[in-house]
């Protein structure tokens, strides 16, 4: 199945094809630049940006893959979790291509795709059971989402803990900020991070006398890191590389124990781990997940290049073909309502998982 799909959720315009499970392009233009003075994303300067560029990574999409429009199966586009403005621009677009070129259009759940995007191949020679690896556990650590859930097979999620205010990688983000490390900061602090000591400052563990260890939570860890940062006055560089290995390591201690609670206290055997989103790309995140995972005997199971951890439509391609598994194109017209319901597909900026 030859997909075409596209990802405009926040301030990455992503565009993709994808064939099966190989992700065959996968271009990514990013605006982060564009918003660094603002301290966050702009929302109306990201739906600019993206009416600007999509049609020109769509062009590039398909040229690298070699591929016409024509040739595709269907089109394949994420219409939430995302900013509304943003998303809007996506599906705007991939409703037009569909109709002109007579094709079904298949919605995504972004937070699904991150899900499943250690199941993307580099190529068609490397191939995966992927009913094998269920039931499992999934983890999404990203900039709007954190998110453990048990995955039971493809389209069945059970969500076991996710965040009751904060995403990990906003409030890593915010943590830069607050040091001064411009945004987005994330990549910035763990670099940081790997050059101070985490125990010369002590920071409070999220949700420590919580028992049932079924969410997450980093507003409070922000606001004592804002009072920590505050009270330390001329810092050095080496206060603020200590600064910065204390918060993030407070902030995947609540990681770690919130899934170490989880794998004790699951009643389905459970013998793999999947985890996407954009923290994902944290090396010291990755490996205290090995190491947990080791411990109780689950496999790791991550995307195989960086670029699908980041916002992208790669991943978007491959959840769509999982979704679809063995539908050629006659039964994705008729499974999606045909092409005269193709205004029935919307934005939906807080979907949800299950």
């Amino acid at each position: 199945m030859r997909i075409l799909s596209i990802d405009t959720s926040c301030d990455e315009t992503a565009v993709a094809v994808t064939a099966n499970l190989q992700v065959v392009s996968n271009i990514v233009w990013s605006q982060s630049s564009l918003h660094s003075s603002f301290g966050g994303v702009f929302p109306s300067l990201a739906q600019r940006q993206h009416q600007e560029r999509i049609d020109w990574v769509i062009s590039k999409a398909l040229a690298k893959a070699n591929c016409r429009l024509s040739s595709v199966d269907c089109i394949a586009v994420t219409v939430g979790k995302g900013l509304a403005i943003a998303l809007s621009v996506g599906v705007n677009k991939a409703k037009e291509l569909a109709r002109e070129h007579n094709k079904p259009l298949v919605p995504i759940s972004h937070i699904e795709a991150h899900l499943l995007s250690p199941f993307a191949r580099p190529n068609s020679k490397v191939t995966s059971n992927v009913s094998a690896i269920f039931p499992a556990f999934g983890l999404v650590l990203s900039g709007g989402t954190t998110i453990l859930c048990l995955i039971k097979n493809i389209g069945e999620y059970e969500i076991l803990a996710e965040t009751s205010d904060d995403a990990l990688g906003e409030a890593l983000d915010k943590g830069a900020r607050l040091l001064g490390l411009g945004y987005p900061g994330g990549a910035i602090l763990e670099k940081f991070a790997r050059l101070g000591t985490p125990d010369k400052n002590k920071l409070p563990l999220p949700l420590q006398n919580d028992k049932t260890k079924d969410r997450f939570s980093y507003s409070g860890l922000k606001t004592a890191f804002l009072r920590l940062v505050e009270s330390v006055k001329n810092p050095s560089k080496q206060d603020i590389y200590d600064l910065s290995a204390s918060f993030q390591s407070t902030a995947f201690d609540h990681i770690e124990k919130v899934l170490e609670y989880q794998i004790r206290n699951s009643k389905i055997k459970v013998q793999n781990l999947l985890f996407g989103g954009g923290v994902a790309n944290n090396i010291e995140i990755k490996k205290r997940l090995r190491k947990l995972c080791k411990k109780h005997k689950i496999k790791l199971l991550v995307p195989y290049n960086k670029k699908l951890n980041g916002d992208n439509a790669g991943m978007v391609g491959v959840c769509a073909y999982l979704k679809n598994k063995g539908l050629n194109t006659k039964k994705l017209i008729t499974k999606y309502g045909g092409l005269e319901n193709i205004n029935s597909v919307d934005i939906n900026p807080r979907l949800k998982i299950e």
